[in-house]
């Protein structure tokens, strides 16, 4: 077992269970990533923490059955990268176009903090599936955290560097764009967790002007 702590805690959630889930059946593994079948017609790339403890460790999808995901499918769906603004449970039709969305970490920490000895050990699920997302252009960052383990990843490619000097990380803001080799973009976004979202750091129109951004750049791609 290769973090212990993290499979435990998995584990010991899925058992007690939250009041309000008591008859749901909890998922209590790691969680893959979720989006279109054909990772040829994926384009955008959406990476989080990790799975949140009665959210998908219980649900099995990643974003599903918290408010997390509340927020971001509604953003998704109002872009256009989703057929629908929820998702509650994985028998709930939810589809993304072009889009895939995954997390730094496969199953759910213990306060939501994964250990960087934890994060090292996962970097490499993350670095095989965006290996395998060769059509992406654009990445989206969902918090510091993410921003982090989808930098080492992206940077440990081999590729011209361009104006992008590898290892130079630029610092975390919200809304800020980067420019990858090959004309892609990351782009960086508050994480939509209730600490930020029921503060009013992060806000709707804030969240949503990070999907629309990613909605242009691939719209303009093509012309």
């Amino acid at each position: 077992m290769r973090c212990p702590r993290l499979r435990n805690y998995c584990k010991e959630i899925a058992q007690l269970k939250r009041k309000s889930y008591l008859n749901d059946t909890y998922w209590g593994k790691p969680l893959p990533g979720f989006g279109a079948l054909d990772p040829n017609f994926v384009n955008l790339v959406i990476v989080g923490l990790a799975p949140a403890a009665h959210g998908a460790n219980r649900t099995g999808r990643i974003f599903t059955g918290d408010r997390s995901g509340d927020w971001l499918y509604r953003a998704l769906f109002k872009a256009g990268f989703a057929n629908q603004p929820h998702a509650h449970d994985i028998h709930d039709g939810l589809e993304l176009n072009h889009c895939y969305v995954t997390c730094a970490v496969k199953c759910a920490p213990p306060d939501n903090k994964p250990t960087p000895t934890e994060l090292k050990t996962c970097s490499f699920h993350l670095d095989r599936e965006l290996e395998a997302l060769t059509q992406a252009k654009v990445y989206i960052a969902l918090g510091q955290i993410a921003y982090h383990a989808l930098w080492k990843s992206l940077t440990a490619r081999p590729s011209t560097p361009g104006n992008w000097i590898p290892g130079r990380r630029p610092d975390f803001r919200h809304g800020a764009r980067i420019l990858l080799p090959g004309k892609q973009w990351l782009l960086l976004s508050y994480h939509p967790s209730q600490q930020n979202t029921f503060t009013g750091r992060l806000t709707e129109s804030m969240f949503d002007g990070v999907f629309n951004e990613a909605r242009a750049i691939l719209t303009n791609s093509k012309g």
